[in-house]
């Protein structure tokens, strides 16, 4: 839960329904509505932290996805992640 311009991540909240259902890996994602898919360092950031955390708890991170519009960016593609 956000507000328009920003949102608050803490890995805590993100991997407790993974934790929750013994899940070996998760794919996050989030909207821009905006309409860009281009990530911010706000975005690059918390999924680096995200990685870590995951890495920590055995829980592999497949991609994160922005969806814009009709459009996405994968940071595995990008080669973010």
């Amino acid at each position: 839960m956000g507000s328009l311009t920003s949102s608050i991540v803490h890995p805590r909240e993100v991997f407790k329904a993974a934790i929750l259902a013994n899940a070996a890996s998760v794919v996050f994602l989030h909207n821009h509505p905006s309409g860009s898919t281009e990530p911010s360092i706000d975005d690059i950031e918390i999924t680096n932290r995200l990685c870590k955390a995951g890495s920590i708890l055995g829980i592999n991170i497949l991609d994160h996805l922005i969806i814009a519009g009709n459009d996405y960016l994968s940071f595995r593609q990008k080669g973010l992640l």
